[in-house]
């Protein structure tokens, strides 16, 4: 599973989130599983297991070039996201 449209989720109690539901199942994460959890600039990555940061770009490098999308692709639809999403949160 590859998507480059995020979806929203919202924090809530003391910073908790509900990753939704078809992301849950497609990586088949249940009320077991433990994440790893870090920051790549802006960004908050999640992995189900304990991954080496090398290790994840090439994963995801060869993702990306399997849909035919390049790091500026990507980075470019997160910061258009950001923007719809502030947006909506400040009413604009």
């Amino acid at each position: 599973m590859i998507t480059t449209i995020p979806e929203p989720v919202k924090l809530w109690g003391r910073g908790q989130f509900t990753i939704p539901k078809s992301v849950r199942q497609a990586l088949k994460l249940d009320d077991e599983t433990h994440l790893s959890i870090f920051v790549v600039g802006r960004c908050l990555v999640l992995t189900p297991k304990r991954l080496l940061r090398a290790s994840l770009a090439k994963d995801a490098e060869k993702a990306m070039k399997a849909k035919g999308l390049s790091l500026n692709d990507v980075l470019n639809d997160l910061k258009a996201e950001r923007r719809r999403s502030t947006r909506g949160a400040h009413g604009g």
